[in-house]
């Protein structure tokens, strides 16, 4: 055989290989993912799905395709990123809260595994806990719940404070519920709560300007996904303006955050990730009862406590499950 003959037979070859892998892929079940937030800074939640259906025995490229879709912060985007997966004949989605609330309101037949920080029975995603009914269940890693503990935790930290401010974002079941919470808690603890809402970067920045005139001496970050979203922004401000803050996740601690407790969303969507894939093997959603995860964590930034020039009581390095240094 001539050799620009085995050259051609060769390109050919490769051709048609990239062709069969391509038409591969395309027969392979599709699991999506649907969030409302930005796809940047969430990659651990992507690589925590995947380690559950790894669990479960799929594989992303193998034996599974994981399509993302993101809403990059503009909640009216959802319906369409959703028609869009639907189109792509997705065997299951997995979704945030307002992922999950979307497909809700479409009245998708598409099995829908959330992972959320509310309470999806009182959010209407399902019936019960045990019996979610329906094309839903998932995984609740309920944060929005532990909003007195972690005023607990931040007045051991900051014991002589009278004013602390809040910071929360749009207003959801979730984020309202706290809020009430922790008012609550502010009024036994004899301190005066200063509350701010934000729904983007800019009044973000105002809200922390509004706190240091109001003279708040440290600082709760609401839960839920706008300020997850935007936790490098409010770790750095938090810095700048020298706020001891508490937070719902370890990422903004891992960050350079003070102080965050709560339960671990990446355990949440890796548990999510094990769900979607027993709904590939052929059980339904309304046969497996919503999870609620159990891994909570305390964690401690030492290196940010030394540069507010704060003494961690011993009592909360004793109960902290990490500490960063």
């Amino acid at each position: 055989m001539r050799r620009r003959e085995f050259i051609t037979l060769l390109g050919g070859t490769a051709a048609w290989s990239y062709a069969a892998r391509a038409q591969q892929a395309d027969m392979l079940p599709v699991v999506g993912l649907l969030r409302n937030t930005p796809s940047a800074s969430f990659e651990h939640i992507v690589a925590a799905l995947s380690r559950g259906l790894g669990e479960a025995g799929f594989v992303d490229g193998r034996n599974v395709v994981i399509e993302q879709r993101w809403a990059e912060g503009r909640d009216d985007r959802l319906p369409a990123l959703l028609a869009d997966l639907i189109g792509r004949k997705a065997a299951v989605i997995v979704a945030n809260t307002q992922g999950a609330l979307a497909a809700k309101a479409a009245g998708t037949t598409t099995p829908v595994v959330f992972a959320t920080g509310s309470d999806p029975v009182r959010d209407g995603l399902v019936a019960s806990f045990n019996r979610p009914g329906a094309n839903f269940t998932g995984v609740t890693f309920i944060s929005s719940d532990l909003g007195t503990k972690r005023l607990e935790l931040l007045h051991q930290l900051v014991p002589k404070t009278t004013t602390i401010a809040m910071l929360v974002g749009p207003d959801v079941p979730e984020t309202v519920a706290e809020r009430a919470d922790v008012q609550k808690a502010a009024q036994a603890f004899g301190q005066q709560l200063v509350v701010a809402q934000a729904t983007g970067l800019g009044e973000i920045a105002a809200a922390f300007t509004a706190f240091v005139e109001r003279g708040a001496g440290a600082l709760f970050v609401g839960t839920g996904a706008f300020t997850n979203s935007h936790r490098e922004a409010i770790v750095a401000l938090a810095a700048h303006r020298a706020l001891p803050a508490i937070y719902s996740l370890r990422e903004f601690v891992s960050i350079g955050g003070l102080i965050g407790y709560g339960s671990s969303i990446t355990d949440a969507y890796r548990q999510a990730g094990i769900y979607a894939g027993r709904i590939l093997k052929g059980e339904k959603p309304a046969d497996l009862p919503v999870m609620q995860s159990s891994k909570f964590e305390l964690v401690l930034n030492l290196k940010t406590a030394k540069s507010l020039g704060l003494q961690v009581p011993d009592r909360l390095l004793a109960l902290a499950d990490e500490m960063i240094e």
